[in-house]
């Protein structure tokens, strides 16, 4: 690098006008006009007094142009001269990344300490869209109950192995068909409506009592369009009405006086989802027919800013679309946690009237994640 006085030497042999714009990340040269060819920009630097060691050209960005001019010299003959015009972007020195030291340096590190997983752990099941006495592609009553029970089995065998200190049942909705559903075509069940209600709660106190054995349960239920109180499409009297509510409260009962130790979180009445506190993280379920095929996410964005049941929760668990999602949805600025939301797949005997006109279905499963103290554990997430 030349020193100060031969940069201004340098600089001196160049006659030179024009002008440098500087902005934080660079710059510009506008319309820089020399007596002779730039091969070096670091001595036009120096002359808009810019250090070329923090400033390089853009070369892609370089535009000259050349023309003569005519100059009358001393003893008065005319002489021609070249000039040149250039037009050049500018950006600051980024600092060379030298990756096989940087590979070097990271083994040569210790080995960092694995701080031991949290002791306390929920494993939750989603109870979603069974849709009792429904009849389909995969069969009717009798396929169900042999779907379910092999459901349980599963889930048994994977709460054996993760020891949970307590256990979820969260109920999505849309337990059992009903017959005011405003399906097309109606009344194709196998169960009256007074079966298919008492099924459901056969199956729902038979999935409490395999998560019980595992710890004290948190269930968490929600109103649906299936087992609303409705005539045809039209939803009588309020979202607590909802026909599935009432069968967990008949089966509250039961769990009560079998003294299995359960705490039931429902909506309030005129709402239609809710929320709980799971191992420190506020777990939120609704049904999903709030909105329209994948609108979880901004249908929970428009609750947050309404103070409304799930406002708060770092996890939202939603059904009714019949098929397994996820999502990430921002931050909590309240928990500083990455909020997610989950759509459960269905255990129904199919949707043939959907697959029929949108090509597509989906296969049955019984969704299955953990909560811990550090909030949900993706690592843990399957369908069964």
């Amino acid at each position: 690098m030349p020193s100060l006085s031969e940069a201004a030497k340098e600089a001196a042999a160049i006659k030179l006008t024009g002008e440098a714009k500087v902005t934080p990340g660079g710059g510009e040269f506008i319309d820089v006009q020399t007596t002779e060819p730039v091969t070096d920009w670091s001595t036009i630097f120096r002359r808009f007094k810019l250090d070329p060691d923090v400033f390089q050209i853009v070369d892609d960005t370089v535009t000259m142009s050349m023309w003569q001019q005519s100059k009358r010299t001393e003893n008065g003959d005319r002489d021609v001269i070249d000039l040149y015009s250039y037009r050049a972007r500018f950006t600051r020195r980024r600092e060379g990344i030298d990756l096989p030291a940087l590979y070097a340096a990271a083994r040569a590190r210790p080995p960092r300490a694995v701080a031991p997983g949290p002791v306390d752990r929920a494993t939750i099941a989603v109870l979603a869209d069974p849709q009792i006495g429904k009849t389909g592609n995969r069969g009717g009553t009798p396929e169900l109950i042999d779907r379910m029970q092999e459901k349980r089995e599963k889930l048994a065998a994977v709460l054996k192995v993760r020891k949970p200190t307590r256990t979820g049942l969260l109920d999505g909705g849309d337990g059992f068909e009903n017959f005011e559903s405003g399906g097309n075509p109606m009344y194709t069940n196998d169960l009256s409506l007074a079966q298919q209600m008492d099924c459901y709660g056969t199956e729902v106190y038979m999935m409490l009592g395999v998560l019980h054995r595992h710890g004290p349960v948190d269930v968490l239920a929600v109103p649906s369009n299936h087992t609303a109180w409705r005539r045809g499409k039209q939803t009588l009297g309020r979202p607590s009405d909802d026909l599935g509510l009432f069968v967990h409260q008949q089966v509250k009962k039961v769990a009560d006086a079998a003294g299995m130790t359960a705490t039931w979180h429902l909506p309030d009445p005129y709402d239609e989802a809710v929320a709980a506190n799971i191992l420190g993280t506020q777990v939120g379920l609704v049904h999903g027919n709030q909105f329209g095929p994948g609108q979880a996410i901004q249908w929970w964005e428009k609750q947050t800013f309404g103070a409304q049941a799930v406002a708060l929760v770092d996890l939202l668990i939603t059904a009714h679309y019949h098929s397994f999602g996820a999502g990430v949805a921002g931050r909590n600025p309240h928990t500083g946690r990455q909020r997610w939301w989950l759509g459960a797949p269905t255990l129904d005997n199919g949707s043939d009237w959907y697959r029929t006109t949108g090509g597509r279905d989906s296969d049955p499963g019984l969704m299955v994640f953990d909560i811990t103290e550090d909030g949900f554990d993706l690592t843990s997430l399957t369908i069964l």
